[in-house]
């Protein structure tokens, strides 16, 4: 039976989470605010890539980023020196953001009406996938350095994700990786997500990647 409970309270806990990540999709949506939910393993390039975003794109286009971490302000600290407004979470043991933590981010950042949210989520491939933040978009950042058969192992992350940003590129000739198995790894979780190659460093992609911010591909 303890197994039984333990299911009982998960779907509990989810469903309690919905709940208010529709009222935070509703907020945002009733501000023209586009929230994007970005998702990685540590290290992958989430916080390099916001930063060069908030360079690029911030004198034109409104930008405010939700950092989530275990503990310390690096990351904030980080985004707050690139220019955009900032609110850190840290979430102590947990490994995830959820739809109470977004909802009280919001209350004290106020993002501008029509402005582009970024929510760095808690650096894994496993627990941020299972919670709806009210985002209107999903994107997974995956590293080339991170090895080969990342869609399969981890399937609920890319099988939920609108867009895949392949980051690091200008390291492909230094490691093992191939970019046609991992293509093919993630069509066989999820035949519909767009992929970007980018080097956040580097530059490469980066074009399409704020071409896709403006269009706003919202999740419907």
């Amino acid at each position: 039976m303890e197994g039984a409970h333990t299911v009982v309270l998960e779907q509990d806990v989810l469903a309690k989470n919905d709940h208010l990540a529709g009222h935070n999709r509703s907020r945002l949506a009733e501000l023209g605010v586009f929230a994007v939910n970005l998702m990685s393993s540590p290290g992958a390039g989430k916080t390099t890539l916001l930063e060069q975003t908030v360079h690029a794109l911030g004198a034109s286009v409104p930008l405010a980023v939700v950092e989530g971490d275990q503990e310390t302000l690096l990351d904030a600290d980080r985004i707050k020196a690139s220019g955009a407004p900032v609110v850190q979470i840290n979430t102590g043991a947990g490994c995830h953001l959820d739809a109470t933590m977004l909802s009280r981010a919001l209350d004290t950042l106020a993002p501008a009406r029509g402005s582009v949210l970024f929510v760095e989520n808690v650096g894994n491939l496993v627990c941020p996938a299972l919670f709806d933040l009210g985002e209107a978009a999903r994107v997974v950042i995956m590293s080339v350095t991170e090895g080969p058969g990342k869609p399969l192992k981890y399937p609920h992350m890319f099988a939920s994700t609108d867009l895949v940003l392949l980051n690091k590129i200008d390291l492909l000739p230094y490691v093992g990786f191939s970019v046609p198995e991992f293509l093919h790894d993630l069509r066989h979780v999820n035949p519909d997500a767009r992929v970007v190659e980018i080097s956040a460093t580097r530059g490469d992609g980066l074009d399409e990647w704020y071409g896709w911010l403006r269009q706003r591909p919202g999740r419907g």
